[in-house]
């Protein structure tokens, strides 16, 4: 059985035993959180889609860790012209291991 869960903004297709990154959540590690905006359950043929969510659907996850992705640089130049910029930033994330999938 599978699912389409939205969160921060970006949809996942979601299984049990699953673990990915999604976008930073206010959990800590160890706790279980319940991601209930479910696009979608499928499993086979049977599949359910929502309009635009499913109602009484739910994905329940366990929280693995929370972290920082590695640094991306941002640099700006415009050559002959005297101009240089350079930045950095690190996206926070959480990682989460579904646990179970209930339609």
């Amino acid at each position: 059985m599978y699912a389409i869960v939205a969160t921060g903004g970006k949809q996942y297709r979601v299984k049990e035993g699953e673990k990915l990154r999604v976008e930073k959540l206010s959990a800590e590690a160890g706790e279980t959180i319940e991601l209930d905006k479910v696009l979608m359950v499928g499993e086979g043929d049977d599949v359910k889609i929502g309009a635009p969510y499913l109602e009484g659907a739910k994905v329940t996850a366990t929280v693995a860790a929370n972290g920082r992705a590695a640094k991306v640089k941002i640099i700006k130049f415009n050559r002959r012209k005297h101009y240089r910029k350079q930045m950095g930033h690190r996206q926070s994330f959480t990682e989460i291991e579904i646990t179970g999938i209930s339609a």
